[in-house]
């Protein structure tokens, strides 16, 4: 009785190890096509160097025409990590297919502007194939070293509390701004603050990506100082961790 609970258990191993890897026939996005970068490649290649990537649309900034030719940028990310493709020229009809989990192949240049690694001029290919990345809690790398190398990535924060982002013409504190300096109104970017451990950040709700109709533009107009949230969005970079918010989820109210 022993060794036939013994031979079920290695049965049930082996059939589960097999259920963790893409069947034959099914579509595997971690291979790439041959000439593609892997992402260690890519992160290792020099700025301003030619890069071929393929990636997976996360989601998108945006459609518009730039002297007359429609530009869109993208927020990707393949199983081992992210690329930010800026204003890379396709039409409108091509922007609408590109869903969030598109297959694209990046040909571009590799280049940084304040610390954000992005891909520029740009040209892509629609290929057949769907991921969605799963949410990296980047909470516990606040502030260290670390955090630099999920750049781009989908990623959450946890647990962090609604600080004063600046004062209002009376002097109130506010929990919310709009434009980096106030200065700006509906539907523009909103700027709050948030803390952990002590240290204080400067997050974003991109009115590209998230604009004034949407859900987390929102929750962070309704936010209390003193809440504490959850947030998921894109870890973008600014001098610094900026990252741009897709969703709050007040925990504990004010």
């Amino acid at each position: 009785m022993k060794k036939f609970t013994a031979l079920c258990l290695a049965l049930l191993l082996v059939f589960s190890v097999a259920g963790c890897a893409p069947s034959e026939g099914e579509f595997d996005p971690s291979k790439k096509s041959e000439g593609v970068m892997t992402y260690e490649e890519y992160a290792a290649a020099e700025l301003d160097s030619e890069v071929v990537v393929e990636t997976f649309v996360q989601a998108k900034q945006g459609w518009w025409e730039k002297d007359g030719v429609g530009v869109a940028t993208f927020y990707t990310q393949d199983t081992d990590g992210a690329y930010f493709v800026y204003q890379m020229p396709c039409s409108k009809e091509d922007y609408d297919k590109m869903v969030p989990g598109t297959r694209i192949k990046v040909t571009g240049v590799k280049a940084a502007w304040s610390g954000e690694v992005e891909i520029v001029d740009a040209k892509f290919e629609i290929m057949d194939g769907s991921y969605i990345a799963p949410v990296t809690d980047v909470t516990e790398l606040l502030g260290k070293d670390e955090l630099i190398n999920h750049q781009n990535k989908f990623v959450a924060f946890k647990g962090m509390t609604v600080e004063p982002v600046g004062k209002d013409d009376k002097g109130n504190d506010l929990a919310f701004m709009y434009k980096y300096n106030g200065s700006g109104q509906d539907g523009d970017d909103l700027y709050f603050k948030v803390s952990i451990n002590g240290e204080s950040y400067t997050f974003t709700v991109e009115s590209y990506l998230c604009d004034k109709d949407s859900d987390v533009y929102a929750a962070v107009k309704n936010l209390k100082i003193g809440d504490v949230i959850d947030m998921e969005g894109f870890l973008y970079w600014y001098e610094g961790v900026n990252p741009h918010i897709t969703s709050v989820t007040v925990k504990t109210a004010a």
